[in-house]
């Protein structure tokens, strides 16, 4: 493909017209303790503290980057794109503690980034001469230094620790279609083929612990949370509670599975930076569980509210209870726990017992009172979304969506009974009012926000490839519905910064943009890994 310098000349860098600056990025918790501090944080004079705190807390490599670095020589790509290595000697010459850093500068993502892409390219064959390959790097590198586009996260996480730095370590599972033999090749590391894709819509069969079933499933997932991915699935074909297994016994029920994929999504870091990873749920309208599964949040909030609500109560009561055994000793001695004679501490079990305190409290804190003991320290919890109240509760680490068909839509309207079917064998497994379910989709989204809404039918109806099968799932934000077993890459074009003063707007500049990065994802398909164990029926890695 043949690109000019369109943002960019050949005879400066892409960062001369800018001015930069050096900041401090820094999260502090709610009591002032510090969780993140960086110093010396170099950016464009023109970002914003958000931005700057989003690249220095969640985009820089924070260890594992070389002080010293050599090129690795390859006589088929220039000299200026050859890849860079630890330079191990004069490493060793340097002082121990600093070989190896964090990134610290935007100008070094800029560089992985855009340097990785314009080599797979080269490699790829995807430029008519060096030239142009000089152009893309350049020009990319201005339009990220601009803010005028942004890959999504994994590339950022992913992207370019090999070919800037030489990181790597052993291989997770991955797997890559070479694209000059057009083989499913395994990833023999880690970042060399690295997973930038940023969407997943993964199947899960009603298999327990086979390949493609639903243990396999927290596997996968686990792989594409760990790089910074998000992933989502249509759970429909697992089987209800009290379907019949296939050894004999009945089922535990969609709702048991669920719970453990979400324990695992949330033990995981996405990308290793952030806590809650991007995970997507979708179950059909007609599953034997979809009632349960339409007020699972529902409930957890309100376990929620009794933890907080009863927590407090009780730190309130207990303490009352103690205060009353310790003041009434001066006067009563070892009468002073019992309530028949301590009238204050009487008043306070009654309160106590009113409020719904166990009794089993009320009695160890008399008990605790008798040891000697002045206070108890009763741990409270409050209903921030991040606090050890919603750490305790199911259901807080994915977005949940119902698959709702025209037909069930119809029910609704015209108050007809819906059916809901066993999977095993299609049977009906009961029968309910649609407008009541429906009642239940709309105060649980009132309650929690979710269940989400997939118009199953609409979306079928608007495919692009039906012949390849049907769409019945989403990613997690849900910008990306397509077939099971596939992915995308994602760039966001900035179209504010296309706009000029007088309101109109740069066409040639955004024509220009849309090229370059339509280059970016369709490099972003050929090199990178797949986290699939086979070929499925389209390519794995679609780009969006």
């Amino acid at each position: 493909m043949r690109i000019d310098h369109h943002f960019t000349s050949q005879q400066s860098s892409p960062y001369s017209s800018l001015d930069w600056r050096s900041a401090i990025s820094e999260i502090r918790n709610p009591n002032g303790s510090i969780v993140f501090h960086m110093d010396g944080v170099e950016v464009p004079e023109s970002w914003s503290q958000v931005a700057t705190d989003i690249i220095a807390q969640k985009y820089f490599r924070k260890a594992g980057v070389p002080q010293a670095l050599k090129a690795v020589e390859e006589e088929t790509v220039p000299s200026w794109l050859w890849r860079k290595e630890a330079d191990i000697e004069a490493l060793e010459a340097m002082p121990e503690d600093k070989r190896y850093a964090s990134e610290k500068s935007a100008k070094q993502v800029f560089d992985r980034l855009a340097g990785t892409w314009t080599y797979w390219g080269w490699k790829g064959g995807y430029f008519e001469a060096e030239s142009d390959a000089k152009a893309f790097f350049d020009d990319i590198r201005y339009m990220l230094a601009n803010q005028m586009c942004a890959p999504n996260s994994p590339q950022c996480f992913n992207t370019g620790l090999h070919w800037a730095y030489g990181i790597d370590g052993p291989a997770q599972g991955h797997q890559y279609v070479d694209f000059e033999s057009g083989k499913l090749v395994k990833s023999k590391s880690a970042y060399e083929h690295p997973q930038p894709h940023a969407c997943f819509i993964q199947s899960v069969k009603d298999d327990l612990v086979g390949e493609g079933g639903i243990m396999d499933l927290w596997t996968r997932e686990a792989r594409l949370f760990k790089y910074g991915s998000g992933t989502g699935s249509n759970f429909s074909h697992i089987r209800g509670s009290n379907e019949p297994l296939s050894g004999g016994g009945c089922s535990s029920g969609l709702m048991s599975f669920l719970r453990i994929g979400d324990r695992a999504a949330g033990a995981i870091k996405s990308g290793g930076t952030t806590r809650r990873a991007a995970k997507m749920v979708v179950v059909d309208i007609d599953h034997p569980d979809i009632e349960e599964y339409i007020n699972w949040k529902v409930v957890e909030e309100q376990k929620v509210a009794a933890l907080v609500s009863g927590s407090k109560l009780n730190e309130i009561h207990l303490n009352r209870i103690m205060k009353a055994c310790v003041e009434g000793k001066e006067d009563l001695a070892d009468d002073t726990y019992n309530p028949k004679l301590n009238k204050p501490l009487k008043k306070e079990i009654i309160a106590a017992r009113k409020m719904m305190i166990p009794e089993n409290y009320v009695q160890r804190v008399i008990q605790f009172a008798k040891q000697g003991y002045v206070s108890i320290d009763f741990k409270t919890y409050d209903t921030d979304w991040d606090s050890e109240a919603y750490l305790t509760v199911s259901g807080q680490n994915s977005n949940n969506s119902i698959r709702v068909t025209d037909a069930f839509m119809k029910s609704v309207k015209n108050g007809t009974p819906w059916e809901l079917k066993n999977r095993v064998d299609n049977s009906v497994a009961k029968e309910i009012n649609a407008k009541d379910l429906w009642r239940d989709v709309g105060h649980a989204a009132w309650a929690c926000a979710d269940p989400g809404i997939q118009f199953h039918t609409t979306i079928n109806d608007w495919h692009t490839c039906p012949a390849s099968g049907e769409i019945r799932a989403s990613n997690p934000c849900s910008e990306y519905m397509f077939l099971d077993d596939t992915a995308c890459n994602l760039a966001s074009l900035n179209l504010m910064t296309f706009r000029n003063e007088d309101g109109s707007f740069k066409v040639d500049d955004f024509k220009h943009g849309v090229h370059l990065w339509t280059m970016v994802l369709e490099i972003s398909v050929l090199w990178p890994s797949s986290h699939r164990k086979k070929l499925p029926n389209i390519p794995t890695n679609s780009a969006h």
